[in-house]
């Protein structure tokens, strides 16, 4: 994931490039791609970062030597700051959720501050259609404020998902998997404030809306879901409360530094959900280099997803694959596990295969559990692992098109698509 980038650079000749790059690694992955890949547009929004120097090369520095010229070094002061950056790029792609699909996407990039340590404001769009008839509609904006003084976020979405589940619990079984359909409705906004350099505090408005759901070919017998509660439709609305700590220098390719963030969200009767329930979010991340002083970077992450109190709508329940990035599970598909608790550990070793960083690989391994049943305690581990492959596509941002291959248990495997780190 990551916020990437636009105008007056020499990548924005070759968005083709990556976008073809992506759609031609993309044989088996999930259906979140679909969504990640509006984040191919950003790709020079984010200045040069210090963990990328003049002997570095990415797919740019190639095909402009190809071409016989000398690449675009760095960005200026007005560069930088005061252009609005904008792109639109259409693309095409397969994965195993959505099936072949046809996507139109949008970004706009720009600062509302010109001082050095500002960041970036990002807004993002797109709409897919899909072999399997599913429209998917994401809009992401991220806006700093003049000095960091507020972060504003919208995470915004319709979705009408023909897909399948597999029922609750950590030992469901992929044999179980069968279709449901639904359209979704997601609009939240949180507005955050700075309380010192790197620690933001905030509140926030969370509405979804799902209707249409219904079974297209459940089991023989009553199913989870049924038992759950399946209803056409359900509301979920109420206030988000949020705590953020942030001093990563790059946010797409992390080569040091920590994150720390926790979300509680209470969804009452008297704001129009259907029930009232709690549910908390603590996802961690840290980074150091290994061996020290190297290129070579250890990260590690802690997602942690809970349902407090009372009964979230089914498909709000915490399920591998449905993070806010989709990102969590590589070795699973989408909505493989689905309980009212869940908790995931991932550690991956990120190194590169040249000096010059154009290419690099990982190695990572996860173990996710679940509540044994809806009001159970976490009982099973769930492992999953993989390797993958690195191509610089932007050298200033650090920016890498990721092609993993990540497998798990009941010969779970497929390949995972991102740009940018998954985490």
């Amino acid at each position: 994931m990551g916020r990437l980038n636009t105008v007056d650079s020499p990548m924005k000749k070759y968005h083709w490039l990556i976008l073809l790059m992506a759609c031609l690694g993309a044989q088996i992955c999930r259906a979140q791609n679909t969504y990640d890949s509006t984040m191919v547009l950003a790709l020079d929004s984010i200045p040069r970062v210090n963990d990328s120097t003049d002997k570095d090369k990415d797919v740019v520095d190639v095909f402009q030597k190809m071409r016989h010229k000398k690449p675009k070094l760095h960005l200026t002061k007005t560069d930088k700051k005061e252009r609005l950056q904008f792109t639109l790029v259409p693309a095409a792609g397969y994965t195993l959720q959505t099936g072949f699909s046809v996507l139109l996407a949008a970004n706009s990039v720009f600062y509302t501050d010109k001082d050095d340590h500002s960041k970036s404001s990002t807004i993002l769009a797109s709409v897919s259609y899909t072999q399997y008839n599913q429209v998917i509609l994401p809009l992401f904006v991220n806006i700093w404020t003049k000095g960091k003084k507020f972060n504003l976020i919208s995470d915004m979405r319709y979705m009408s998902y023909p897909s399948q589940t597999y029922g609750l619990g950590p030992s469901t079984s992929k044999s179980a998997g069968y279709d449901i359909n639904f359209s979704y409705l997601k609009l939240h906004q949180s507005v955050l404030k700075r309380v010192s350099s790197d620690l933001f505090a905030g509140v926030g408005y969370f509405y979804d809306l799902l209707w249409s759901q219904r079974e297209v070919n459940p089991p023989a017998g009553e199913t989870s879901f049924q038992q759950y509660g399946l209803h056409r439709k359900e509301v979920a609305s109420g206030f988000n409360f949020q705590v953020l700590y942030d001093n990563r220098a790059n946010q797409v390719n992390p080569t040091g530094g920590s994150y720390a963030t926790f979300r509680y969200r209470v969804s009452p009767t008297w704001l129009g959900s259907n029930t009232t329930w709690q549910s908390g979010v603590l996802d961690l991340r840290k980074y150091f280099a290994f061996p020290k002083g190297s290129h070579n970077t250890v990260a590690l992450w802690n997602f942690n997803w809970m349902t407090l109190d009372g009964k979230p709508p089914y498909l709000l329940l915490p399920s591998i694959g449905w993070d806010d990035y989709f990102n969590t599970g590589r070795g699973y598909v989408q909505g493989r596990f689905r309980a009212k608790n869940m908790s995931y550990l991932e550690a991956e070793y990120r190194f590169r295969l040249v000096p010059n960083g154009l290419f690099g690989a990982v190695i990572f391994g996860n173990l996710q559990t679940y509540s044994s049943d809806i009001p159970g305690l976490y009982q099973t581990v769930i492992p999953g692992g993989g390797a993958g492959l690195r191509i610089k596509v932007n050298k200033r941002s650090n920016t890498n098109l990721c092609i993993d291959y990540g497998f798990g248990k009941d010969g779970s495997r497929g390949f995972f698509i991102n740009l940018g780190e998954v985490f």
